[in-house]
């Protein structure tokens, strides 16, 4: 990103950048949202089973490798962790509940956000080894991302992973996220350092993002043994 050129009003000596909507976005509501494969529930009590089995799928725990949290010890540390998790609104998490198996298999969260700013991110997302990889779990984050894009109008979307996680880098590039750059040493995590890599989608971008995620999704690019004809690759 070295030889990016910021956008600037032409009209301005020394260069600012252009003038934009201030009007403040809307805070995310804690609402579900209905897709094709999943439901996003407003994370609750209720779901602390339904995750504590999905996440027994996950016998190394590699899935929490690179969360702030985890893995847990019994099903009452994660209701203790979830009890909290539920409550806070910044980040603001849901349960995410696949049809095919009518289970809960994870979560994701809206979080940094930044009304004033017209900012938001789509993060701390953990799914079990039974959702990952799965129509279900694109669904799931596309949902959130379009909630933040077309309903509440912000401007910026964001995805920051641990610089070494690959799996969570190589999902942001699938969605369409642009790399934006690594922040280095700047957080402390399990007692290790963390370097964290930024991505960004902008509003005018999103458009075609979207349709190439809803493409993908189509059920027209389902074959009968549920596996996509073509794979969903953006260019950042």
């Amino acid at each position: 990103m070295a030889d990016f050129i910021p956008p600037h009003d032409p009209e301005t000596n020394p260069p600012v950048g252009p003038r934009v909507d201030t009007v403040p976005r809307p805070l995310p509501a804690r609402i579900p949202h209905k897709g094709r494969s999943v439901d996003l529930e407003v994370l609750h009590m209720r779901h602390v089973p339904d995750l504590w089995q999905a996440a027994q799928s996950d016998a190394t725990g590699a899935g929490w490798a690179y969360m702030g949290y985890g893995p847990f010890a019994s099903e009452a540390a994660l209701g203790q962790f979830v009890g909290g998790f539920a409550t806070t609104h910044d980040p603001i998490a849901w349960a995410v509940r696949q049809h095919r198996t009518g289970t809960v298999d994870g979560w994701l969260t809206l979080m940094e956000i930044q009304p004033a700013n017209a900012h938001i991110e789509l993060g701390n997302i953990w799914f079990s080894p039974r959702m990952q990889r799965t129509r279900a779990a694109t669904e799931a984050m596309f949902l959130l991302m379009r909630h933040a894009m077309e309903d509440l109008g912000y401007r910026r979307l964001t995805w920051k992973c641990n610089a070494l996680n690959a799996p969570s880098r190589r999902a942001a590039a699938r969605l369409g996220f642009t790399y934006e750059g690594t922040l280095r040493a700047v957080l402390t995590v399990k007692g290790r350092r963390r370097d964290t890599a930024w991505f960004s989608i902008l509003a005018e971008e999103w458009p075609a993002r979207a349709a190439a995620i809803q493409a993908w999704l189509d059920d027209s690019n389902w074959d009968a043994a549920g596996r996509p004809k073509r794979s969903l690759t953006q260019g950042g």
